[in-house]
């Protein structure tokens, strides 16, 4: 390029050099002709309500898509939403925004099932039902090629009663990770009834209440050819495995009913808070210690279950694993993503963000949760406080019950710029957060 600009020594050199500089002129007035043309992110008027930290910005992306719970993001910026049950027939919705200012302008609907879990890799889309997971192969763009003849990978799974969704994430050696939530609050002998006794041992263990490990290589495995990874989790909603310390994380939904079944142990405002949701990182063989125990944020310590002989204060669990962070009681944490993008400032760099669906026994306080939090990581560990990213989904201050709520966080993904993409199921609302501030 230098050589192009040397000084003229002749009249053909000098005419080449006027009509190059012409060119470049040319070039450039065309350039920010185009850059100008480029439409510009979409940003919602107030952030469409949302609350969040200086130089963030939001843009709706789509809303009125049903109940989305999981979302995964392809390269092109394409976003598969899980529907929790169908509409119009469809249990996945594919959506496009064509024009580039991040909101969707196109809808594809495909699946014959409702459920909640859904993953992206380099070459199929994975999804979830209730009893079995599925994948699509996808094309170079990112897209699914046959929307209409996946391969089931796990079939027969458990889901019976309460908790039977089946949450889910990958790691990068081929493996697949399969919430089997408890059909129980507390493993007792009737479900939630004041003085049934608790079942000793819990025998909820043996196939349920863990996370059940599968090959991506192999397909219609039955439920007995998986592993049990790790056991005592009584619901994961939220899991996701963080690339750099090479583990998996899972968010567990706390007991409830503590004043309700134990009123003689726990006043109405303890039942509010306690037991704490908790966010453990696990290896193969690990005890979280449902229904045994619980964890206490307050106290910060694993107390023994009421209906295991426990009072509020006695501890227990002493070859069960502690949580690496530990949040207010009936948040629901329904999403974990481990943030590897470059959009947000540093301090969000490896960090995990979790999608808190909110609660709904609560009472005498006002319902809690319907949030974005963020935990900061250093190390493969927590390193700080745990801090509410995004905030205001509720559309109010102060609810009381759920169904109040506009919006409640559901699902977590990643855009290819490093964008962080929000769903939720009861406005049926795609968010997509975005740093605005250079």
């Amino acid at each position: 390029m230098a050589a192009l600009f040397k000084k003229p020594t002749n009249l053909k050199s000098i005419f080449s050099y006027c009509f190059l500089a012409l060119l470049l002129v040319w070039a450039c007035k065309e350039e920010r002709k185009n850059q100008s043309k480029s439409p510009s992110l979409k940003i919602s008027p107030d952030n469409a309500g949302l609350t969040l930290p200086d130089g963030f910005g939001v843009i709706k992306v789509a809303d009125s898509l049903g109940n989305p719970r999981h979302i995964a993001v392809n390269a092109n910026g394409g976003i598969y939403a899980k529907l929790r049950e169908l509409v119009d027939g469809n249990g996945i919705w594919y959506l496009e925004d064509t024009d580039g200012d991040g909101v969707a302008e196109t809808k594809q609907g495909f699946a014959d099932y409702g459920g909640t879990g859904i993953y992206l890799d380099n070459d199929y889309l994975y999804a979830s039902s209730d009893e079995e997971i599925f994948r699509y192969k996808l094309d170079a763009g990112g897209k699914v090629t046959d929307t209409k003849s996946p391969e089931t990978i796990v079939t027969g799974l458990l889901a019976g009663g309460s908790h039977a969704t089946k949450s889910f994430t990958l790691d990068p050696k081929g493996n697949i990770y399969v919430n089997i939530g408890a059909p129980s609050n507390a493993c007792q002998e009737v479900d939630r009834k004041i003085g049934s006794p608790a079942m000793m041992p819990c025998p909820i263990l043996d196939s349920a209440a863990g996370i059940w490990q599968f090959r991506t290589d192999k397909l219609k495995q039955s439920y007995g050819e998986g592993t049990r990874f790790a056991t005592g989790l009584r619901n994961i909603v939220g899991l996701d495995w963080n690339k750099s310390n090479d583990h998996l994380f899972v968010a567990q939904h706390g007991r409830d009913m503590l004043h309700t079944l134990f009123p003689d142990l726990y006043d109405a405002e303890t039942s509010a808070l306690l037991p704490a949701e908790t966010l453990y990182m696990l290896n193969e063989g690990d005890d979280a210690g449902w229904p045994y125990i619980y964890y206490d944020q307050i106290q910060q310590k694993k107390i023994l279950a009421p209906e295991y002989g426990g009072d509020g204060k006695k501890t227990g669990g002493e070859n069960t694993i502690d949580p690496v962070i530990a949040f207010p009681g009936h948040l629901a944490p329904n999403a974990v993503l481990f943030y590897t993008g470059n959009m947000f400032p540093e301090k969000y760099k490896n960090g995990a963000f979790i999608a808190f669906r909110g609660s709904w026994n609560r009472a005498p306080e006002p319902q809690a949760g319907y949030m974005v939090a963020f935990v900061p990581f250093k190390d493969g560990k927590p390193s700080g406080d745990w801090e509410v990213f995004a905030d205001g989904f509720a559309g109010a201050e102060n609810i009381k019950s759920p169904n109040d709520a506009a919006h409640r966080p559901t699902g977590l993904a990643q855009g290819p710029d490093g964008s962080l993409y929000v769903s939720d199921d009861a406005g049926g609302t795609i968010f997509r957060i975005v740093y605005t501030k250079k």
